[in-house]
């Protein structure tokens, strides 16, 4: 089995998504179909040696007015109505040579073309047909206000009126509407029906019953109200503001979709490279894995890399969401995309293409988007039967009213035909997942699907791992105390000789690492020196040992210095109970057996771990901590933070367990504080299984990521964990952990808004349309009121998604 996303060009309803789904999944050898009304994609899973992409083909082209157009490189099948059929044939004979590559005209994807021309041909007709409206108008309003302004009756002017009404009208109809009534014709063939079937249903029965009014006047003679009144004009206008709507929804989709392109748009287009001791510009696509890459002030990183070459401040923010410019230097990793701010820079690729992290990026939220949230199933089950349910009702209600008059009893189901709309209720997820993830990648925060996106609000415990997360990862001195100065040269001169973690920390600790160069590193913080080191010997697990000027130094822990018989100082007792008392190694320093030093190393938490845990306790979240470290450095670090508690001495494999073991708590069992029990969104938890998050690495944590409900993955740089958990940061500021929640609540807030929205307008409308308030109110909706209804409740339902990029 294997899956794969293709765009498609020219969806226009819900009904559409749900057509597709049922014929692309008829076939053998096809284990899931998705299609994303909002994104426009199909995700197949199947098996390739019992289907292809050829059958593929065929199923999408016999679900309706569809073609697909397929690229070998296996990421696009387009599915396009009859004008862009004309488009796609046009671009194959005009780019055989590129019929391998999804990008055309200088690296504009196929489907975004297609997608354009298909935008200004609509464009192009909706603007034609609403100057052939305009007569209509004229007529509405004379018919209507005509005699409140002494204007003659215009069957005094015009005796045939109807019949220039039927020869504007129809070309109207069934040209500038062609698609609505291929489209519907087509599904009918195929025993389906979609929006257009509801469509071409109304205008065409306005259009028909006008029509024999006008030639055969005497047809309805015996219930003809009003002189034989016909609805052209409504088959015009209807057909108008569907069309017009399916524009603006167009639009707005296409606002909701800039995440992707402007993501796409960070690309550099060319590089600079060295070949044959030359400086070469290229396109982007050429670079190789190992080319020397030049990178001047002011411009951007091509691909991805490791500095060989100089050092700059780098701004980052386009990937990571981080303002602040970002130092690097030599041996330093770069990321594509982003920006050299300073330094003349070259560096070797490493990963170029698919590989780089920006087009992985671009990957994760393409993938993201195209999945449907949970919340959003209900919705796709009423859309499947919505448009047989709407043509049961449209008859119904003709039915009920027919006695009254038939004119009367066509209006009322021209209405109900028209004003029925699920596109709203197939719109009201997918495009709040769309800006949603968008807004979250430009943050630096990758959401991988909308399941995740929406299980995130409902999050109430949040387990952290320490090492990494909570914690910067490297040790650091945190306290020393040296008897005299001359005790910090020889103690810096010696750990400059070891590689372990615990030296680097005491070496980093000296040296000011954004100023001092090697060449500079004889003086050292509060003046210490390098001195040089007669002999050295590292003592694994326990210390080492040096000569220096003829004095014998041992560094390292109180069991080294017990086995070499050395009497730890009163002095220092104090000092050493109080840092293990706290979490923190402990190293001393002997020079000729006198204890001169003590050093406290610990690994320091995240300058925005406290404020973080913070923000979460504020929103009704409860906060843990997972760490295979002994109890008390947890616990110090715990409470350094404010985290409610602790799960110490875990091992690797044994915190996916935990993470179970915590999901089958109640929520009420866990958070007893009636404070917590409301959060500032007024989100209320009842007593239910317990929602866990774990944050942690994306590596050592993968079985526990796994496991809770939400999985986030902190990513460093370049070293994004992909393949791990269901959201990643790619930068690992913890900040972000509370904006993920943050979004996903907002981005719930607005689907249950679009949600009621679509599901409200069609329940109230509907009813009324059928005349449900006319015998007691004698209120009654018109059929073009019903279009412009129609048409905007999609724009609106995208409209309000579209707010999420602003809160």
């Amino acid at each position: 089995m294997i899956k794969k996303t293709f765009p498609i060009v020219g969806m226009h309803c819900a009904s559409c998504k749900t057509l597709i789904e049922d014929v692309v999944g008829e076939l053998t050898g096809v284990k899931n179909v998705m299609v994303n009304f909002a994104t426009e994609k199909i995700t197949v899973e199947y098996d390739e040696d019992k289907v292809n992409i050829e059958k593929l083909k065929k199923a999408v082209a016999s679900a309706g007015t569809y073609q697909m157009v397929y690229t070998p490189s296996g990421t696009t099948v387009l599915a396009s109505p009859p004008e862009v059929e004309k488009m796609s044939m046009e671009h194959h004979n005009m780019h055989h040579d590129e019929e391998n590559s999804d990008q055309h005209d200088h690296g504009i994807p196929l489907d975004e073309k297609l997608r354009n021309e298909l935008y200004n041909n609509l464009k192009r007709r909706v603007t034609l047909m609403g100057l052939g409206a305009i007569p209509f108008l004229i007529y509405m309003f004379w018919m209507a206000f005509g005699m409140k302004f002494g204007l003659p009756e215009l069957s005094k002017i015009l005796p045939n009126v109807n019949f220039l009404q039927f020869l504007l009208a129809t070309p109207i109809l069934f040209i500038g509407g062609k698609d609505v009534f291929v489209s519907a014709w087509t599904a009918a063939k195929i025993k389906a029906s979609n929006m257009d079937t509801l469509i071409a249903l109304g205008t065409g029965t306005a259009w028909a019953y006008s029509t024999i009014v006008t030639f055969f006047p005497q047809t309805f003679s015996t219930t003809l109200e009003a002189g034989g009144e016909v609805y052209f004009e409504a088959s015009v206008f209807i057909i108008f503001f569907i069309l017009l709507g399916r524009l603006l929804e167009m639009r707005a989709k296409g606002q909701a979709a800039q995440a992707i392109k402007a993501l796409l748009h960070l690309q550099a287009k060319e590089a600079i490279v060295i070949r044959k001791g030359k400086e070469i510009r290229i396109p982007v696509e050429f670079v190789m894995v190992g080319d020397t890459v030049v990178v001047k002030p002011g411009q951007k990183f091509p691909v991805d890399g490791t500095i060989v070459e100089g050092s700059t401040e780098i701004d980052e923010s386009m990937v990571t969401g981080e303002s602040i410019p970002v130092y690097k230097q030599k041996g330093d990793a770069v990321i594509g995309a982003t920006i050299n701010k300073s330094g003349f820079i070259k560096y070797r690729a490493t990963k170029v293409g698919a590989d780089t992290l920006l087009s992985q990026i671009i990957r994760m939220v393409e993938e993201a988007q195209a999945t449907e949230a949970p919340i959003q199933r209900l919705a796709d089950r009423v859309s499947s039967v919505f448009v047989p349910a709407v043509i049961i009702i449209a008859t119904l209600a003709f039915a009920f009213w027919f006695t009254t008059s038939i004119p009367f009893a066509t209006y009322i189901a021209i209405t109900v035909l028209i004003i029925a709309c699920p596109c709203a209720l197939g719109l009201a997820t997918p495009t709040a997942v769309l800006v949603g993830t968008g807004k979250a990648a430009r943050h630096g925060i990758l959401i991988k699907d909308a399941e995740a996106l929406e299980i995130a609000h409902k999050i109430n415990v949040i387990v952290f791992d320490k090492t990494g997360t909570l914690t910067k990862g490297k040790p650091e001195v945190v306290d020393y105390e040296p008897r005299d100065k001359t005790i910090s040269s020889l103690l810096y001169s010696i750990e400059r000789r070891s590689h372990h973690p615990l030296a680097e920390a005491v070496v980093s600790y000296f040296e000011d690492s954004t100023s001092l160069t090697p060449s500079s590193r004889r003086e050292s913080r509060g003046g210490v020196k390098e001195l040089e080191v007669s002999s050295f010997k590292d003592h694994p697990g326990l210390g080492i040992e040096a000569k220096i000027n003829n004095k014998h130094i041992l560094v390292g822990t109180e069991k080294f210095l017990r086995e070499n018989e050395i009497n730890i100082s009163g002095d220092f007792d104090k000092k050493i109970n109080d840092l293990r008392h706290s979490g923190k190694t402990v190293s001393l320093v002997v020079v000729d057996k006198a204890v001169l030093a003590v050093v406290g190393i610990a690994d320091t938490v995240k300058e925005d771990a406290k404020e973080t845990l913070s923000k979460l306790h504020d929103m009704g979240i409860k906060t843990m901590m997972i760490t295979g470290d002994n109890k008390i450095t947890a616990q110090a670090v715990a409470q350094e933070l404010g985290i409610d508690e602790v799960l110490a001495e875990v091992m690797p494999a044994d915190k996916s367990k935990k993470i179970k073991e915590l999901q089958n708590i109640r929520h009420s069992e866990l958070v007893s504080e009636s404070k917590r029990s409301r959060n500032e969104f007024g989100m209320t938890f009842s007593n239910k299984r317990q929602i866990v998050a774990m944050v942690g690495d994306g590596i050592n944590d993968a079985p526990a990521l796994a496991q809770a409900d939400v999985g986030i993955a902190m990513g460093t740089g370049t070293d994004v964990a992909i393949a791990t958990g269901d959201i990643v940061l790619v930068k690992g500021t913890l900040e972000k952990v509370v904006q993920t929640i943050k979004l996903s609540r907002q981005t719930l807030a607005i689907i249950k808004q679009n949600l009621f929205w679509a599901f409200g307008y069609n329940i109230i409308g509907i009813p009324i349309a059928a005349g449900l308030l006319y015998p007691g109110f004698g209120l009654l909706l018109s059929p073009i009121i019903a279009s412009v209804a129609m048409a905007l409740s999609s724009v609106s339902v995208v409209g309000n998604s579209l707010r999420l990029k602003y809160q």
